[in-house]
């Protein structure tokens, strides 16, 4: 889907998440394409040619009701077989999307979608090591290199997401604190371990002999 060069209301309002709540290009990207996905399946529904969205301006969203959004989230569910947790995010895209043109943009009076309701979602168990398995997984990784020891051993003792690990940059460890940018572009400090000193210390004597043109750890 070329998404952009579609439909400038949504574009205005994907950039006004970027420069001034500060959303990641993560969650625009996925904001985007729930959007379109919602008007393309009203257009279908009425028989709307809906190729270029040409036809989503303000005229074509103000015609949109509450019931268009339901029949949009069965779609996503029986057709899709989306889970709880996507259809939950579609509906947050379409609320905020519906919120800004009404409290922000000024283009609609009502904000049908506030009485958009969520999907209820199982509750999962976070499946996590056992200490046994963490000391196993610390065990093998000395016999890793350098970096992938370091790698492991952050991931056992700071908690990062993946997303975070990999977009750690050298400028982001000092000698005791570790500054980690994580979701909605938030920063937090992570006071790091002795073993965690100790794996960086040996990755980054290696990585300073390296020649890379990259900031990233």
């Amino acid at each position: 889907m070329q998404s952009n060069k579609t439909c400038p209301i949504v574009e205005q309002y994907l950039a006004y998440l970027v420069t001034i709540k500060g959303r990641s290009k993560n969650t625009v990207l996925e904001y985007r394409l729930d959007l379109l996905q919602f008007f393309r399946f009203v257009a279908k529904c009425r028989d709307i040619d809906w190729p270029d969205f040409k036809f989503a301006n303000i005229d074509f969203i103000q015609s949109i009701q509450l019931g268009d959004m339901y029949a949009f989230l069965a779609y996503c569910q029986d057709t899709l077989r989306s889970s709880p947790g996507t259809r939950a995010r579609k509906i947050v895209s379409i609320r905020q999307f519906w919120k800004y043109l009404t409290t922000k943009a000024h283009l609609i009076d009502n904000n049908i979608a506030e009485e958009l309701e969520t999907p209820k979602q199982p509750k999962r168990i976070v499946r996590c090591l056992t200490l046994e398995e963490s000391v196993r997984l610390l065990i093998e990784a000395g016999s890793c290199s350098a970096r992938d020891n370091c790698i492991i051993t952050i991931f056992l003792n700071c908690g990062l997401r993946l997303s975070e690990l990999a977009t750690l940059n050298v400028d982001q460890v000092n000698a005791d604190v570790m500054s980690v940018i994580g979701k909605g572009n938030k920063e937090r400090k992570i006071y790091m371990t002795p073993a965690v000193k100790q794996a960086l210390g040996q990755w980054l004597a290696i990585r300073n002999t390296l020649s890379v043109n990259t900031n990233a750890l």
